[in-house]
This record gives C-alpha cells, structure tokens and sequence, in this order.
C-alpha cells in the first residue's frame, strides 16, 4: 500500500446483519452517546436551578406553581381572617358570660380578681353568707339574669346544684394549749340540691354546719345552657354552650383566709332545633363553597410540590450515578442537599394543614363540629408556613436574598450556642425559683421565673423585679441583689453580644462571598462547564448537538420542574 494514503475504516458486509462498523466507529459512537447523556444532564441541571422567570424565557413554561403560590396566599389569608372575626365572637361571649357569672354568684365581688383567685372570706358569717348567696342565686336566676341561659344537666343528668367538701376525718384542736389531735384521712361528703327545694331549706341542713379547722374546701358545681344570639348579627348560624361552673371555698392554708374561686368551663354543643329564616342559609353556603375552593387550591399546589420534590430526586440519582461512573468518587454531602428543596416541604405541610382546618372549619360552620382550638391551632400555623414561604421568591433578588443566607449559615451556630445558653439559663431558673419564690412574686413557680428571666434579658421591667423583693430576711434580700445583678450582667453583656455576634460573623461571610465569589463545589464546577460544552456543541459537533435536542424531546418528563 503507498505511504501517505489513510486506510478508512469502512463498515463490512454482513450477511446476517447488514453493514457492521469497524472498532474505531464503534469507539467513537460510544464516546458521542456518553458525550450526549452529560450534556443532557448538564442542561436539566442547569434547568433545576432556574428560577421561575429564567425557565419561561429559556422554555417558555409557564410558572404554575408561582402564580398557585400567589393566589393561595390570598385566598388562605382570607380564610384565616373570617375565621379569626367568628373566633373573636366565640371568646368573647364566653369571657363576657364569666365576668356576668361571676357577678351573680359572688357575694361582694369588686369586677376584679384579686389575685389568681375572686375573691375572699375572712369571718364564718361572711362564709356562710357567701355560700348561701350563691344558692339563693341560682334558684332564682331565671328572674335575674340578663342573659339566654337556663338550667343544664350535671354529670349525673339531674338538674339542680351540686355541694361537695373536703374535710379532715376527725379531730380536735386548742391552739391556746397548743395541742391537735387530727386524723390526716380526708374525707368527701356530697349533696345534690334540686329545683323543687328553697334556700331556706338548704341552710337548716345539717351538711351546711361546718367545722372550719377540719374544712380543707367546699365546692359547689352545677351547668347553666346559653345561646349565642351575636352571630346572626354576622349572618352565621348560633352556637349553643353549656357552662360547667364551679364555685371553690379553699380553706387549705388555715390562715384565717378562705379564697374563692370561680371557674367556668364553656362547650359548644350542636344545637338540636335551629329554626332561622332569612339570608344566614345562604350565607352559610357562600362561605362553605369558598373553604371547598381553598381546600381544592392546596390540593393542586401538595401535589405539583410533591411532583417537584420527586422529580427531584430523580435528578439526583442520575447525578450520583453520573458522577461516580465518570470520576469514581461519590459527590458531597452539600452537592447532595442542593436537590431537596425545603421549601417545598414547608409548602407541602402548610397546604396538609390548610386541608385538614379547612375541612373542620366547614365541619364547624354546619354546626357538627366543635373544636375551635385545634382549627384555630391549623389554620394559623398554615397560613404563618405560607407567608414564611414568601421569602423563597424574595431569594431571587440578590439584596433580599441575603437575608435568607445568612439565616442559613449562622443556624447551627445559633442552635449550639443556644444549648450551652441554655444550661446556665435553667441553672439561674431553679436557683431563683427555690431561693426567692417565698419573697417575690414573679418567682413563685418554674414557669414565673423562667419568663421573668426572659424579660430582664430583654431589658424589660428591671426595676419592678429589684423592687418588690420583700425585705423580711437581710441574707435573701443581699442574695437577690448578687442573683440579678449577675444575671444581668451576664446574659445582656455576654451571651446576648455573643449571639448577635454570631450572627453578624455569617452576615460579613456571606457579603464578602457576594462579592469575591462563593467556594465551588463539584456541582458547580460541573455546571459551570456549560458554556463552553454549548460553544463546543456548535463549532465542533453540530451532530452531538442535534442528537441531544432528539433525546430531550423523549425525556422532558425526567426535568425537574421545581419553579
């Protein structure tokens, strides 16, 4: 063969098969379709990471989920409002007919509670006086209550009061001579007093003479039934209540001071015979439909997010793969938290919560359901995810987004630095709870202490805390003075600096990355190799490129359509 001359590795004839391709051929289609599956990857990698606007101009795909975002906001905000205005008639009729029950059946009650108590009783004829006004109260209430009540059933279906009271089971007292002789036994005696009988009656029984150093507390409970008449006003169907009240005589302490209490525990009940003409019906209708519209809108958005999330785990894989099967390494951690977008999930479990309060709202607005609190708990904290969710679109733009980066980068540190905050903050808790609870009164109780703490921290109320401390022992009152001052100090000068430094540190690392660059991971290094692929695709290989744009036409369902 001459020299010079280029042997073509020609396909041969087969007979069986046709034409067959040489080794060089072979070689060469394979490296082309390895070639075609990184570029495609690199396209749908670069198409993930696109915000909604990049990916309408680059495919003209319409951002679905932006424009649902948006009109979910409006209409769950909206929700959220109607339901806060009905709640608002609930609360308050249930506080204004505590305040009215108090008044009725507390014998000399001011309009204010004294204490975590009503009011108290000083002398046996006040307590006496006290019992029976409240009886005497009840028997007539239908002739002097302003408000829709009557008479309910107790536990027991019987309708009437019921008096119970506790008592030491014998003994004997002389405080002169200093001597007692008590059986700690406590025994429960109880009495049910009916319509049918006058307070007359009640005070010649012998369960009413008591023997006060052996009382420990008597209690008297019975059910009244209220309708709500307000909400016509807002065009909505009545609600029905039954309040459970209790009225407590707490003679525990024996100090010569029997607090009482006044408790009322409100229900709402279906009620069993509504019979409303006029436009509340339609009314009522109106406002189910729209419930039904927004449990429909976050059914549509929990399904395009969960759509997105698993698409994007699908990239992922192929990302994984990809790159363990060309580098022979496994990608980082980080790499591997860029494909599950958080938002989404918050997303997701914002639209489960909508959907689940929606249905008791509705449940609630047709009068079979009940449960204000847990619908009030669901829908308030959907719709806080769904404006939290807000930021994500703010991210987009460079000065809003670095907000969201900074809140990112300084989290951990925040949550560690919190946990050793954390143990001194509980230490200075127990040690004020025990040692000043008996002098203060913000430091009767764990939960006391712990919040009073928590306002010095924020500069609130110092003075009121050092000056109610009781000055009654010298060693607790210098304590008190070295328990806050430390307090303070530590907290405001050390750890709050310290915290905020914490933060400010992230913020100065995420602006100077703003301006000098972020740190390159494999994934960006990888995706920063589009340019020149694209420039590689129409100067050197305007076959690769073509063959690529035929695969991604059978493969469009593999994008993750995050945006």
């Amino acid at each position: 063969m001459p020299s010079g001359v280029e042997v073509l590795d020609l396909p041969a004839w087969n007979g069986a098969s046709g034409l067959s391709w040489g080794p060089r051929h072979r070689n060469a289609m394979a490296h082309l379709d390895s070639e075609v599956k990184e570029e495609c990857l690199r396209e749908d990698l670069k198409f993930y990471f696109m915000n909604p606007c990049e990916k309408y101009r680059a495919r003209h795909q319409i951002p679905w989920k932006l424009g649902l975002q948006i009109l979910k906001i409006a209409m769950v905000t909206t929700q959220l409002v109607r339901f806060g205005l009905s709640n608002q008639l609930v609360v308050a009729f249930k506080e204004e007919n505590t305040v009215a029950f108090k008044h009725l059946f507390l014998k000399g009650y001011s309009g204010t509670d004294e204490d975590d108590y009503s009011c108290s009783v000083y002398t046996q004829e006040e307590a006496y006086e006290s019992i029976f006004f409240a009886l005497s109260q009840y028997h007539q209430l239908k002739n002097i209550s302003l408000g829709t009540l009557g008479y309910g059933e107790n536990e027991d279906n019987r309708i009437g009061l019921k008096v119970c009271k506790q008592h030491y089971k014998k003994g004997t007292m002389f405080p002169s001579n200093e001597t007692l002789n008590i059986d700690s036994d406590i025994e429960v005696d109880c009495v049910h007093l009916d319509l049918s009988t006058y307070p007359q009656e009640w005070k010649n029984s012998s369960f009413f003479r008591l023997e006060f150093y052996r009382l420990l507390q008597l209690e008297i409970s019975f059910h009244l039934k209220g309708i709500d008449l307000q909400t016509i006003h807002s065009r909505e169907l009545p609600d029905c209540y039954v309040f459970h009240n209790t009225i407590t005589f707490d003679n525990k302490a024996h100090s010569g001071k029997i607090k009482i209490y006044f408790g009322s525990d409100a229900k709402i009940e279906e009620c069993k015979d509504l019979n409303i003409s006029g436009s509340i019906q339609k009314n009522t209708q109106y406002v189910l439909a729209f419930d039904a519209f927004v449990i429909v809108i976050c059914l549509a958005s929990l399904i395009l997010c969960t759509r997105s999330i698993v698409l994007a785990l699908r990239l992922r894989k192929r990302f994984l793969n990809f790159f363990l099967e060309k580098y022979k390494r496994h990608v980082c951690n980080t790499d591997q938290w860029e494909f599950i977008n958080g938002w989404y999930i918050l997303v997701i479990i914002s639209d489960l919560m909508t959907i689940i309060g929606s249905i008791l709202k509705m449940e609630i607005k047709a009068k079979n359901l009940t449960n204000y609190d847990l619908c009030s708990i669901l829908l308030g904290t959907s719709t806080l995810f769904v404006w939290v969710g807000v930021i994500r679109y703010l991210g987009y733009f460079q000065a809003y987004n670095v907000l969201i980066l900074t809140m990112q980068a300084s989290l951990p540190k925040v949550l560690r630095f919190c946990a050793c905050a954390g143990m001194i903050y509980l230490g200075y808790t127990f040690c004020g709870w025990i040692v000043l609870g008996p002098y203060h009164d913000k430091f009767e109780d764990l939960n006391t202490v712990a919040e009073c703490l928590f306002s010095l921290v924020n500069g609130d109320d110092m003075f009121a805390t050092f000056a109610q401390i009781q000055q009654k022992s010298i060693l607790v009152w210098l304590f008190s003075r070295l328990y806050l001052y430390s307090f303070i100090s530590l907290f405001i000068y050390m750890i709050l600096s310290l915290f905020i430094a914490l933060i400010t540190d992230s913020y100065d690392t995420i602006k100077k990355y703003q301006q000098n660059g972020f740190p390159e991971t494999d994934l960006q290094e990888f995706l920063k190799e589009c340019g020149s692929k694209e420039k590689y695709q129409k100067e050197a290989s305007p076959f690769l490129s073509c063959i690529c744009c035929l695969r991604r036409k059978g493969s469009d369902d593999h994008l993750v359509l995050m945006n």
